[in-house]
C-alpha cells in the first residue's frame, strides 16, 4: 500500500513545474528525432513537386533527419492540402502549400483556408504573363488592351481550367481596366502547355500563364510574352515589361509556394524550421535549381507568409465574385 503525504504531493508538483518550465528548450533541443513528411498536394514530376525535392533534400542535410516527400493528390488539391492541416502538430509532418489554398474555399471545395496552418516560409511566386501567338498583331500589351476594351467578347483566353489561378489573373486584369470578365471568354484546358500548343494553332488568342510555362513555346518562335502581372521584371526574362510599365496598371497576382505546418504547431520548431528553410533558400543549390527552370523565389518568414496569405485569400475573393465563380465566404 503506498501512502501518499503532503510532502510528496508538493516535491510531485515541484517536478511537474519544472517539467513544464524545460519543456519548450528541451523540444527544441530534441527535435527531430525521427524522419519528417513533406507532403505535396500535387503529382510528382510538376513544379511544385521539383520545387518541394528541392527544399526537402537541403533540410535532410542541415536537419540530420530523413525528409521524405509524399505527393497526396486529389480533389483539385483539396486532399493534399487537408492532409497537412489534419497531421498532429509536431513538426513531423510539414507540406508545401500553394496558391490554392487562397482559392478552395471559395468554390465551395473545403473549408480550408490560409489560417488552417503555421506558416514557415514563403518560398516561391510565378506570376503570369500575357502571351499572344507570333503570328499576333498584338506588338505590346497596350495595342492588345486597346483592342479588348473596343471589341469585348471578340477574344479567347486560356491557360488552365475555369476557375485556376491564371484564370482569375486574367479577371483581375481586366477588373483593374475597369472591363467585366466576359470582355475575354475563358476555354478551359487541363494547363499551360496544352493552351499553349493552342495558342499557336490559333484555337485561342490569349494565354494567361507564368512566362517559365511558356517559355519553350517562346524560345521556339510561335508565341510571345508581351508584359507581365508583377511589380517587377523577372530577372530570367528581362525584355517582358510588367502591366504598371506597359498600361499604368498596378495589378499583380501569381502561383506561389511555401512550407505550412499543422496549426499550433510549438514556437520552439516553428523556429527551428524557419531558420532551416531560410538557410534552404539562400543556397546556391536552390538558388541555381529554381533559376535554371526560370522559377520566380520570393521569401517570408512566418508573419509574413501570413500577410501575404491574407492579401491573395482577399484579392481571390474579389477575383472569384467577378468571375461567378465564388460560392462560399
Amino acid at each position: 500500500m503506498t501512502i501518499i503525504t503532503r510532502r510528496t504531493l508538493l516535491a510531485s508538483a515541484a517536478a511537474g513545474a519544472a517539467a513544464s518550465h524545460l519543456s519548450a528548450p528541451a523540444l527544441a533541443q530534441s527535435y527531430p528525432s525521427r524522419p519528417i513528411t513533406l507532403v505535396v498536394p500535387w503529382g510528382a514530376g510538376g513544379g511544385t513537386d521539383a520545387t518541394a525535392r528541392i527544399v526537402g533534400s537541403i533540410l535532410e542535410r542541415d536537419l540530420k533527419q530523413p525528409v521524405n516527400v509524399v505527393n497526396r493528390t486529389g480533389g483539385s488539391g483539396v486532399v493534399g492540402h487537408s492532409a497537412i492541416a489534419t497531421a498532429p502538430p509536431d513538426g513531423y509532418t510539414i507540406g508545401m502549400i500553394t496558391v490554392e489554398i487562397t482559392m478552395m474555399h471559395w468554390q465551395g471545395l473545403t473549408q480550408l483556408n490560409p489560417e488552417s496552418y503555421t506558416p514557415l516560409a514563403l518560398m516561391n511566386e510565378d506570376p503570369p504573363g500575357v502571351q499572344v501567338s507570333s503570328s499576333s498583331p498584338y506588338q505590346t500589351v497596350k495595342q492588345l488592351a486597346d483592342f479588348i476594351k473596343a471589341n469585348p467578347g471578340k477574344l479567347k483566353a486560356s491557360g488552365t481550367g475555369q476557375g485556376g489561378i491564371w484564370h482569375l489573373a486574367l479577371v483581375g486584369w481586366l477588373g483593374a481596366m475597369g472591363l467585366p470578365a466576359s470582355a475575354v471568354p475563358w476555354v478551359p484546358s487541363n494547363g499551360a502547355a496544352p493552351a499553349m500548343q493552342d495558342l499557336a494553332a490559333g484555337g485561342v488568342d490569349i494565354v494567361t500563364c507564368s512566362v517559365p510555362e511558356a517559355k519553350a513555346m517562346l524560345d521556339a518562335g510561335r508565341a510571345r510574352s508581351l508584359a507581365i502581372m508583377a511589380p517587377a521584371r523577372n530577372p530570367q526574362f528581362p525584355n517582358v515589361p510588367t502591366l504598371n510599365e506597359s498600361l499604368g496598371i498596378n495589378f499583380s497576382v501569381g502561383a506561389w509556394r511555401g512550407i505550412a505546418a499543422p496549426k499550433d504547431l510549438p514556437q520552439p520548431i516553428v523556429d527551428q524550421l524557419t531558420a532551416a528553410l531560410k538557410k534552404a533558400y539562400e543556397s546556391k543549390e536552390f538558388q541555381d535549381f529554381m533559376a535554371n527552370r526560370g522559377f520566380g523565389i520570393k521569401w517570408a518568414e512566418p508573419a509574413g507568409f501570413a500577410r501575404f496569405m491574407a492579401e491573395g485569400n482577399a484579392a481571390m475573393g474579389v477575383a472569384m465574385r467577378a468571375a461567378g465563380l465564388a460560392r462560399s465566404a
